[in-house]
């Protein structure tokens, strides 16, 4: 199966890096699935859930986005956002 290159990127630093199966992002409209070989998109992004997936369709990491912008590729999906939060890390702070 292919994979395609996944960055997510909050103001301060590069979050997550790597090549996964799929993406799935908080797009202003609602949410679309990346997979190897997109049609070029830009999205603004609201508030909500960024799900990563590795190639056997598993979740790898989730995370909390509170928008921002999506630029995706065939190769390459690039989530810019205002804020991330990995979503385990603010479960823990809420309990």
């Amino acid at each position: 199966m292919a994979k395609i290159s996944f960055d997510l990127v909050s103001p301060e630093n590069l979050i997550f890096n790597d090549e996964v199966g799929m993406i799935i992002v908080p797009g202003k409209d609602g949410d679309f699935g990346v997979l190897p070989g997109h049609s070029k998109v830009m999205s603004s992004l609201r508030s909500g859930r960024v799900m990563v997936y590795g190639e056997d369709k598993n979740l790898l990491k989730a995370f909390f986005v509170s928008g921002g912008f999506a630029e995706v590729n065939p190769e390459k999906c690039i989530v810019l956002a205002e804020s991330v939060d990995e979503i385990n890390e603010l479960e823990k702070r809420h309990n």
